[in-house]
């Protein structure tokens, strides 16, 4: 049985097994880890080389990752969590998706500072600052709000985790309008604080996603239509770079980083903090509304016709959802219809408010509630899967992409407690192409046409079931390409935050952006730290 390491050093031996504390001693490890960690000047100081080598050929054994372990505990004292403690298995337990949850590093850093993330990345990356060392390697991962959907891409198998939820802090100036937030924090939080002040954020529609991820993979927004991307609000990024040094990236200062940071996730150094706008908001109207499958047809045409670009009114956010739910046999379409104004029934929603429907939650309301009723139908702890396409907001290229997912349906019909979705997100230019050229994401030259980013989800119950699930995916996503790719409604953009493992959306940013991001990398982050020793998440394709 392990235990939460807490106590003096002499103490951490008690936290693993006889025969794991017999291998360490034998590896000398215990004797010298605590002694090599020092603070000095607010920086970290070694006087051998015993931590975890910069390099990915291959993972460091159990006993390297676990006195890189004890090196953190050393140096951050309460701030390290090792497995069957109850501070790690909340955190695991606190994971989106059952296969992030599944996943067991060695030890799971709990900074609660950004002077915690500093110190842990100076003793995680001390090796990439030395030479001629033993060629160990080990590799770590960071995690915001834990709701990326596949195993590995915040939580780090045999390796180490850095769980930022502690950073979750929120202050509001209200004379600037600015409100920072510890990246850690849910966007649930940063809007029950500024509602009470009737104030907005350009922030997430689920309010258990983390701020830091969202953000940094773009984030769309009820709002976004007025603001553009979630990005394109941010202000400030305090980041702490791979060699632990904190710098604030802003339109004065380490402007290059703050445009990669806006879509480059977390290729560049660690996010600790994010400055926003915020704005005066009240309540406004929304909810779901489901409909019978039969509306397909019209559903196609009314989304087209509210997609388009000249006519589109800046309040309205539209998200439809065609879906296949196991349990009843039943196949729906739910539209999510927010006007970010309390006005009911708005005209820019007409044709779609007078269909047919089977249930409806549209009411005047605030933001939290419909933040609510988002996480309700995202339960966390199941297996998730998600990957994306993006099309053009025309009738030929919906209808396609609707006859892809309706066509999959008899392959996963049979999978325990499969909920299979195509959703779509409506991507008008008042949201993508605003603030373009200030962020990462390659859109500036889509000529005024409104976009669709296609999410297709699924939930299910079982780990066997994961291969049916993951093959008829990818069918959907090849047969989406293939047909609306024939109407010549196939658009190269792929929105990271939706993105399958298998997937590159880095590709989809265009040439231009991916050589500046590459720039950018080289300059922060030269030894490679978060692409090498961050294996999570998505990488920039190599020059």
């Amino acid at each position: 049985m392990t235990r939460e390491v807490r106590g003096p050093a002499d103490s951490v031996l008690t936290a693993f097994s006889p025969r794991e504390r017999r291998d360490a001693e034998n590896l000398d490890l215990f004797s010298h880890n605590v002694s090599t960690v020092r603070h000095s000047h607010g920086g970290f100081n070694t006087n051998r080389g015993h931590l975890c080598k910069f390099g990915r050929q291959g993972l460091g054994t159990k006993a390297d990752i676990v006195e890189q372990c004890l090196a953190v505990h050393s140096a951050l004292r309460g701030r390290v969590s090792f497995p069957n403690s109850t501070v790690y298995q909340a955190s695991l337990e606190s994971y989106f998706s059952a296969q992030e949850n599944s996943v067991q590093p060695q030890c799971i850093i709990s900074p609660q500072t950004t002077q915690d993330v500093a110190m842990a990345v100076q003793i995680l990356t001390a090796k990439n600052h030395m030479a001629n060392l033993p060629s160990s390697s080990c590799s770590f991962a960071i995690r915001s709000g834990g709701h990326t959907y596949f195993a590995g891409a915040a939580n780090e198998p045999g390796g180490v985790t850095i769980d930022l939820s502690g950073l979750h802090d929120i202050t509001l100036d209200v004379s600037s309008g600015l409100v920072s937030v510890g990246s850690g924090a849910s966007w649930g939080s940063v809007f029950s604080e500024l509602s009470a002040a009737n104030l907005g954020v350009n922030g997430g529609r689920s309010g258990g996603v983390g701020v830091g991820g969202l953000t940094l993979g773009g984030g769309i927004s009820f709002f976004g239509p007025r603001y553009g991307w979630t990005c394109d609000t941010v202000t400030n990024l305090e980041v702490v770079l791979g060699n632990g040094t904190i710098v604030n990236a802003n339109a004065a200062e380490h402007a290059e980083l703050l445009w990669a940071l806006r879509g480059g996730t977390n290729n560049f150094g660690i996010v600790t903090r994010v400055q926003l706008k915020t704005f005066q908001q009240g309540d406004l109207w929304g909810g779901q509304v489901v409909r019978n499958i039969t509306t397909s047809d019209e559903q196609i045409l009314a989304i087209a016709n509210f997609s388009d670009p000249d006519a589109y009114d800046e309040y309205a956010s539209l998200i439809t959802t065609w879906a296949y739910d196991g349990s009843a046999d039943l196949s729906v379409i739910v539209n999510n219809m927010e006007y970010t104004k309390p006005v009911a029934d708005p005209p820019a929603f007409h044709t779609l408010a007078n269909m047919p429907s089977l249930s409806s939650t549209q009411r005047i309301t605030n933001i939290t509630s419909l933040l609510s009723e988002t996480d309700r139908g995202n339960p966390e702890g199941r297996r998730q899967g998600s990957a994306t396409v993006t099309i053009d907001a025309t009738v030929g290229a919906i209808a396609a992409a609707v006859g892809a997912w309706n066509a999959s349906v008899p392959q996963i019909r049979n999978v325990s407690g499969i909920i299979w979705a195509l959703i779509m997100d409506i991507l008008p230019p008042q949201l993508y192409a605003r603030h373009a050229e200030a962020n990462a994401l390659g859109l500036e030259d889509r000529h005024n046409k409104t976009l669709i980013i296609l999410q297709l989800t699924a939930t299910w119950d079982l780990a066997s079931d994961d291969d049916t699930i993951e093959v008829a995916r990818k069918a959907v996503v090849e047969a989406v390409h293939r047909d609306v790719g024939a109407v010549g409604g196939l658009d190269a953009f792929s929105y990271i935050n939706y993105a399958a493992v298998w997937q590159t959306p880095f590709l989809g940013y265009g040439r231009a952006s991916v050589e500046r991001l590459r720039k950018v990398q080289q300059e922060y982050d030269p030894h490679g730290v978060f692409t090498d020793l961050v294996p999570g998440g998505f990488k920039l394709p190599r020059g």
